[in-house]
């Protein structure tokens, strides 16, 4: 058996192993070890040969080239090991066998355009992926591989991410190194948990080491997803802005109607300049708001992929969350704005007088809040109702409301209610229960009416550059076993306008 059968073959052994889910068995082990010594006195073998016959000491110039020919024997298994590490995993990718291409030694480009071929000739379509570098391939199908393994939904993962899905810690830490040249299969295989740890640490200063990239673009890529995924409801109805630092905003905002009235031009006549009102424009600011979340020399030793695939996506939820009660903080709170009134305020026309939970009469007299609102000149603007934001426990109701046209009223029986039926495809229902938190057990909920924000604006979520998910940067801490990610995002919030939000101050439900 040749050198390069005797690595094909141990290559084999090492990924029936990961496929299986287990560590070598003591047969496999007694086999790989077998094979690694017939390897070793392959390269010794060739040292030798530059000793003098029959046991003569050999001259200095003999010893000096025994020495060259064993060292390069030994670079030639290195590299002999990662060809064939490299075929196994493209071949793997394509559906090929690797062994013809393992035992004529022939190299990634011949095999890289074997694997075009055989998927073009099986009907296969040809991954972008496949025209990258090897190493890129490799990392893509790891991070997803990752992922899949804690049970995150990933769309259309990378080519042997399946393959990999049941690699540990430990084996993902071992093919990286691997293939960076850090060592040899056998030689990771062979070190504890412990001093692979000791090893994987070094690779977290490294650049361009595949370990912790793989580490940081699965958290990435987990942020991303469970923040997008996360239900809230604050989207639906506040405006998005961006801010490109974290001082007082000086650009203007205009209020809606801000504009003067187009007024008729005669013959021959003279158009008259306008100065649009923002005198009451308010200023937004952003800050910034994260945590930290860490890697220990435990989870490593452990195998806890959850503190990647579970533990970043819970801050990136509690980010979004945070967001979420900050807004509905402000419409239960009801601080004063830019002008020094209270945003929900007779003074705005944008509060109902009595509180009461949603019924025709009461959803009507929010709506003509909003529909009675005017611009600075003094004209009606008109803002149409969009939104009703209510509490958990009125959604149903108003369901009943908006969503049937026939309601009995007492003293006339069961009619049809044109009033708000023709409504039912113009206003849509949230149900925020942070708003029955918020307002404590026992008090008052109260509930609102939001308006298009075309015609006008309420709240307004800024961010930093518009960056809407979190960013993630990781680092050691001095004196800590691991190594720690930071995750933060910037944000702002703030009342831009009091004309697009009407409130009924609610009753207990």
């Amino acid at each position: 058996m040749t050198i390069q059968e005797m690595i094909a073959r141990q290559q084999a052994i090492v990924s029936g192993a990961r496929a299986a889910g287990h560590d070598l068995t003591a047969e496999e082990r007694t086999e790989f070890d077998g094979l690694q010594r017939q390897i070793d006195a392959a390269g010794n073998n060739h040292g030798q040969g530059a000793a003098g016959q029959d046991g003569e000491e050999p001259t200095d110039g003999a010893r000096s080239v025994g020495n060259d020919n064993g060292q390069a024997t030994r670079q030639a298994v290195v590299a002999e090991r990662q060809r064939v590490s490299d075929i196994t995993a493209l071949c793997r990718q394509a559906g090929m066998d690797p062994t013809e291409y393992i035992r004529n030694g022939d190299s990634m480009d011949t095999v890289r355009q074997a694997a075009v071929d055989y998927l073009l000739k099986h009907g296969a379509p040809v991954s972008s992926r496949m025209a990258g570098d090897e190493s890129d391939n490799f990392r893509q199908a790891a991070v997803d591989a990752m992922l899949l393994r804690a049970g995150v939904n990933v769309q259309n993962p990378a080519n042997g991410a399946e393959e990999m899905r049941g690699y540990s810690l430990r084996d993902l830490a071992i093919e990286c190194m691997a293939r960076d040249g850090v060592g040899t299969t056998t030689s990771l295989l062979r070190m504890s948990k412990d001093d692979l740890w000791n090893e994987a640490c070094r690779q977290f200063f490294n650049p361009t080491a595949a370990f912790p990239a793989i580490l940081d673009n699965a958290i990435r890529k987990n942020i991303t997803q469970m923040y997008q995924e996360i239900p809230t409801t604050f989207q639906l109805w506040t405006t998005k802005g961006s801010v490109s630092d974290f001082k007082p905003t000086k650009d203007h905002s205009y209020l809606a109607g801000g504009a003067g009235e187009f007024l008729r031009v005669g013959e021959n006549g003279e158009l008259k300049a306008d100065t649009p009102k923002t005198e009451l424009i308010p200023q937004r600011q952003i800050d910034t708001f994260g945590r930290q979340f860490s890697m220990t020399r435990q989870a490593f030793i452990n195998d806890d992929v959850g503190f990647i695939t579970e533990m970043p996506g819970l801050y990136a939820m509690s980010a979004k969350r945070t967001i979420n009660k900050q807004v509905y903080k402000i419409l239960i709170d009801n601080p004063a704005i830019f002008d020094g009134v209270s945003l929900f305020d007779n003074a705005h026309n944008n509060l109902v007088a009595s509180g009461a939970a949603p019924s025709i009469d009461t959803l009507q007299a929010a709506m003509l809040k909003l529909l009675h609102q005017k611009d600075p000149f003094g004209d009606s603007i008109m803002v149409e109702p969009k939104y009703v934001i209510v509490p958990v426990g009125y959604g149903f109701k108003l369901a009943q409301i908006l969503e049937t046209a026939q309601i009995d009223v007492n003293g006339i029986g069961s009619h049809t209610a044109n009033a708000l039926y023709q409504y039912r495809n113009k206003l849509q229902v949230i149900e925020e229960g942070a708003l029955n938190v918020l307002a404590g057990d026992g008090k008052a909920i109260p509930w609102f009416v939001a308006g298009d924000q075309r015609y006008a604006k309420s709240l307004q979520v800024d961010y930093l550059n518009g960056q809407e998910t979190p960013t993630i940067r990781r680092s050691e801490v001095p004196g800590r076993l691991g190594f720690v990610w930071d995750i933060w995002l910037d944000w702002g919030i703030t009342a831009v306008d009091y004309r697009g939000i009407a409130k009924n101050p609610g009753t207990t439900i």
